[in-house]
């Protein structure tokens, strides 16, 4: 390899991760306008620099049953990002591990409203479960524990 080569490579390896991190996420977020925590989400994704399209709806089922969210993991308020399904108070971290990592999936929940979730109070991290959307017929696995 030529001195040259390498010197490439090197600056390369030293900027990807800058232009990574500069990538910025966009969401659409499915909520009822009555819902105080779901806009405290948004106020959280917002804060770590999700550009957050809210979408208010007089009722989420349909939303549910549009995108596939199974009963057991739905939660107040349904979001989109690079084609995932966000289901529920999920934090910052399993969202960017989710469009980072590429997974075939449908998506991740935080079911129910747990305290201590973004919108939900003080983050308490290593008390949440975020669950893998599966398919339909299948088992949710978990995604990662924030």
């Amino acid at each position: 390899m030529s001195i040259r080569l390498l010197i490439v490579l090197s600056v390369f390896m030293l900027i990807s991760p800058v232009v990574t991190a500069a990538q910025q996420l966009a969401m659409q977020v499915f909520k009822t306008t009555t819902c105080g925590c779901c806009g405290n989400y948004v106020e959280y994704l917002q804060k770590h620099g999700v550009v957050v399209k809210v979408t208010d709806v007089a009722d989420m089922a349909p939303v549910h049953v549009r995108y596939g969210v199974p009963p057991a993991l739905q939660s107040c308020h349904t979001a989109v990002v690079n084609n995932y399904i966000v289901e529920g108070h999920v934090p910052i971290g399993a969202i960017k591990k989710l469009v980072g990592e590429g997974k075939k999936i449908k998506g991740i929940a935080l079911p129910g409203m747990p305290a201590h979730s973004p919108g939900m109070g003080e983050m308490k991290p290593g008390t949440l479960t975020v669950y893998e959307i599966p398919a339909f017929g299948q088992t949710a696995k978990v995604f990662s524990v924030e």
